[in-house]
């Protein structure tokens, strides 16, 4: 039985990563840290299948502890700050999370055993100011302190793979979605208030740029491209992305089309959701990963909105069901 250990198990990716190992019949071992205990709704339901260990990124001394205990096969990092708007405000912790951390965990692998293969997620925030389409060798440009992070984990991992023989494979992921991103981010934030606008729960939904275009993917998908990545015979860079992208207008469009309302309502603009960095409109070029492991994405745009607001109905039922107990 294959043993892999996941940083950052219960966040959207590492949830869905523990599920796609577990159903492959890997040992899953996890690193939860302090502030993420309280936090386990993603993992809720596998907490009998995983094996979890206490730690944070931050601490050098637990990173080496838990990989020399586990002595896994596979490390998967899904562990950092993964929001570009909070790294505006928090670039140290940002930079040390995002991209320190990752040199942290390579050294220790190193000395530790050169054997276990690591699999770092980068992002296309990298590339920043970038002609279209990119490829996994565009210079990086990146327009914010998550992206100059990220930039900085992507060059320590093609370090310690190219000068210490490390098996160290990265995925740049553009944006990929699910009904586990939390509410910061804009796409849960849109569909989820979308559905409790329309079952009354709420009343305006307010918004910063709508005009940005993003090629917005699907987390799992993007998971099941990790472990197919780290099953390769040699380690590499791939871009993992759909190849299509959509503005937010579109997405905030889509959403309130599906449940039969009108966006133009409900929608205000807030000058507080302004980033003060912008990037190109970034595309992708995933031709190097459909060759390799024929990456195909199958979920795009419009079924990605539906997937998000099943689980959102769902969730506003809850709350209306808690509201009418409440008032009996």
């Amino acid at each position: 039985m294959k043993k892999a250990l996941i940083l950052g198990i219960t966040g959207q990716d590492g949830s869905y990563l523990a599920e796609i190992l577990l159903e492959k019949g890997y040992e899953v071992h996890g690193l939860i840290r302090r502030s993420a205990t309280g936090n386990k709704k993603n993992i809720e339901h596998l907490l009998n299948k995983i094996i979890l260990h206490k730690g944070d990124l931050a601490d050098a001394t637990s990173i080496y502890r838990i990989i020399n205990e586990v002595r896994p096969q596979e490390i998967y990092n899904e562990a950092d700050q993964d929001h570009v708007s909070w790294s505006y405000d928090s670039i140290g912790y940002s930079c040390d999370i995002t991209g320190g951390a990752v040199g942290r965990i390579l050294e220790t692998i190193k000395q530790i055993d050169p054997k276990i293969k690591y699999f770092q997620p980068v992002s296309s925030n990298m590339f920043g100011k970038a002609e279209n389409p990119q490829t996994e060798e565009t210079a990086l440009r990146p327009q914010s302190p998550y992206g100059c992070a990220k930039a900085f984990a992507f060059l320590l991992c093609r370090y310690y793979r190219d000068v210490f023989g490390l098996f160290v494979s990265t995925g740049i992921f553009y944006n990929h979605e699910s009904p586990r991103r939390t509410e910061e981010y804009v796409t849960r934030k849109i569909t989820k208030s979308a559905v409790r606008i329309s079952k009354g729960l709420q009343d305006k939904l307010s918004l910063g740029d709508l005009s940005a275009k993003i090629d917005f993917g699907y987390a799992k998908e993007y998971m099941e491209a990790a472990h197919k990545i780290m099953q390769l015979d040699k380690p590499d860079d791939f871009i993992i992305c759909t190849g299509e992208v959509h503005s937010v207008q579109e997405f905030l469009e889509e959403t309130f089309a599906q449940l039969g309302m009108d966006y133009k309502k409900y929608v205000e603009s807030d000058p507080r959701f302004m980033r003060p960095g912008k990037t190109s409109t970034l595309i992708g070029d995933n031709s190097k990963a459909k060759k390799a492991f024929r990456f195909n994405p199958e979920i795009k745009f419009k079924e990605l909105i539906k997937i998000m607001i099943e689980n959102d109905k769902k969730e506003a039922e809850k709350e209306l069901k808690i509201r009418g107990n409440s008032n009996d």
